[in-house]
C-alpha cells in the first residue's frame, strides 16, 4: 500500500473540515502527552475548541500552552492480496497540527465562534446563549505553527492515478 503526503494547505483544511472530532494533546509536567477528544471548528487559519471553565487540560495549558491536534477520517479496508496479511491497510487521511493556545474572553467573539461551531453540526438552527453560559465557557483559539497531512491505504494504481491528477492540475 502506498502512503503520500499532502502538501497544499487547502487539501489539509479539507481533511480537517471533514472531521467531527479531533484528538487533542497537551503536555503534563513530566513531559508526557495528555490526550482527549474534542469537537472543533476551523475559521480561516485558526482552529477553535470549547470547554468547561476548569479541568486538568486547562491546568496543564496554564503551565505550557503548546498543543497538538490530530484529525483523521476514513476507515475503509483496502487489500491487495487476500491471503497476505501485510497487504491489508485502512484507507484514511490525517492531519497533525502543532500550535499554541490562547483563550477568547470577549462574549461577542465567544458567541460568534459558538455559532460557527454549532452550524458545523446543525446548520439549519439559530442558537441563543445566556450571559452566564458565555461567561462560563472557555473558547480556545489554536494558532497553527506547523501542519502535516498524510493519506494511507492506496493501492499502487490508486496512488499513480492520484499523482497523475495532481500533475494534470498544475
Amino acid at each position: 500500500m502506498k502512503a503520500f503526503k499532502y502538501t497544499q494547505i487547502e487539501e489539509m483544511y479539507k481533511i480537517i473540515d471533514t472531521c467531527s472530532l479531533c484528538q487533542v494533546a497537551v503536555n503534563d509536567p513530566m513531559g508526557a502527552p495528555y490526550i482527549f477528544p474534542m469537537n472543533f471548528v476551523r475559521i480561516g487559519d485558526d482552529i477553535f475548541l470549547h470547554s468547561a471553565p476548569e479541568g486538568t487540560h486547562l491546568e496543564l495549558l496554564a503551565k505550557d500552552n503548546r498543543i497538538s491536534l490530530s484529525f483523521c477520517y476514513g476507515d475503509d479496508l483496502v487489500k491487495q492480496h487476500e491471503k497476505v496479511a501485510c497487504s491489508y491497510s485502512m484507507r484514511s487521511d490525517s492531519v497533525v497540527v502543532k500550535g499554541h493556545v490562547s483563550f477568547i474572553e470577549c462574549t461577542d467573539h465567544k458567541r460568534k465562534i459558538l455559532n460557527d461551531l454549532m452550524a458545523k453540526f446543525i446548520p439549519e438552527n439559530k442558537f441563543i446563549y445566556s450571559e452566564p453560559a458565555l461567561r462560563n465557557v472557555r473558547i480556545w483559539k489554536i494558532s497553527i505553527d506547523q501542519m502535516t497531512g498524510k493519506g494511507v491505504g492506496l493501492t499502487y494504481e490508486q496512488f499513480k492515478e492520484l499523482e497523475k491528477r495532481k500533475n494534470d492540475s498544475h
